[in-house]
């Protein structure tokens, strides 16, 4: 493949710090969970259960990860700034049969602009929801997904992928790669433009969209995706290395990060360890030259800085990558809530990134 040419839309610089409004809304959360002995009590025993892996605190660990995720998830979606995404988009839905492991349809959310509903040929944005994952659904991140399919002025693809880990490595992966295929070869039936499909996730989604990427390019089939935009992606394994070298954010994560990949997703971690569909930043430079044009959204004090900023590198050097955005003064996510300025940027971001990469 040729080099692509990057338009170097971005140059955010860092600031050094957590923006003030995120820093308020954190001190909350803590407060919160302080006046909650119950949270406090399910906090400290995942802790405790990060250290011990037999089958039985394993899926103690996965339940408790997933009920502590709920009231965030309910605290966002209930923003008001998101009710626009349902009120301008028309939700409906699709079954994309897999075979792969066992025979079983993947659910896909589908959002359609209003304004987009008499076109035909219109841009297909297929989503992978975070979580790590382990944890969330299509449903849960709908609000948030509705609102972006507005700002992309795309029909959006909400992909409900199954779980690790009842579902292990590389099925997740294969679920979304499926429903990439589905869409690109039902395209005119769906009313999408073939040539206009973009993958995007974030979190565990963007670890699900680049393991996709890794199986695409295997597969020669690159060329069905215009762009892929994964956005704070779990990349490899650098969790696994001295905790004293990284940062604050990956030392708070990266105990839990470990036993993710270590007994969440992986079938056989000895096995699969050096696989680039456990880990996509090990994807040979042979496979990266194959990626279709990529652009990677991060955040200044995210957790998984160090692993997409070096697998950026080497997407740029593969010839591969059309821009690596840092969000300055973000974590993890919080670019996602509605009316801090991470949001308001992040927003300018996808939008520009539509107009002069996709729609153009």
């Amino acid at each position: 493949m040729t080099r692509v040419d990057s338009k170097n839309l971005f140059d955010f610089k860092p600031t050094g710090q957590i923006d003030e409004d995120v820093q308020a809304m954190d001190s909350q959360f803590e407060a919160m969970m302080e006046d909650s002995p119950e949270t406090m009590e399910t906090m400290n025993r995942m802790q405790e259960l990060q250290e011990k892996h037999d089958p039985e605190s394993n899926a103690e660990y996965i339940k408790l990860f997933r009920g502590v995720s709920e009231p965030f998830v309910q605290w966002l979606n209930g923003n008001e700034a998101l009710k626009f995404g349902g009120e301008e988009t028309v939700m409906t839905s699709i079954k994309v049969p897999t075979s792969h492991c066992g025979e079983y349809d993947v659910s896909v959310e589908v959002y359609t602009p209003k304004e987009l509903v008499n076109e035909t040929r219109r841009g297909a944005y297929i989503y992978a929801h975070g979580g790590g994952a382990v944890s969330f659904s299509a449903a849960d991140v709908r609000p948030g997904v509705q609102c972006q399919a507005v700002h992309m002025n795309m029909v959006t693809f909400n992909v409900d992928y199954r779980l690790a880990p009842e579902t292990k490595c590389p099925n997740n992966i294969k679920d979304y790669y499926e429903v990439v295929k589905y869409v690109s070869k039902n395209a005119e039936s769906l009313g999408v433009d073939p040539a206009k499909i973009v993958l995007s996730g974030e979190s565990g989604g963007g670890y699900i969209v680049l393991g996709t990427l890794v199986m695409l390019a295997e597969q020669g089939e690159s060329d069905l995706v215009k762009l892929a935009m994964p956005v704070v992606p779990m990349v490899d394994d650098y969790c696994f290395s001295d905790p004293l070298a990284m940062t604050v954010e990956e030392r708070f994560s990266h105990a839990e990060q470990r036993k993710i990949y270590q007994y969440m997703i992986a079938a056989d971690f000895e096995q699969q360890k050096t696989s680039p569909y456990l880990f996509p930043g090990k994807a040979s430079e042979e496979l990266l030259e194959k990626f279709p044009p990529t652009i990677i959204i991060g955040a200044e004090f995210d957790g998984f800085i160090t692993e997409y900023t070096r697998f950026s590198s080497r997407i740029r050097r593969a010839g591969r990558l059309l821009e690596f955005v840092v969000l300055p003064g973000c974590t993890h996510i919080s670019f996602y809530i509605p009316g801090t300025k991470g949001n308001n940027t992040f927003i300018e971001v996808i939008k520009t990134i539509a107009r002069e990469y996709v729609h153009c």
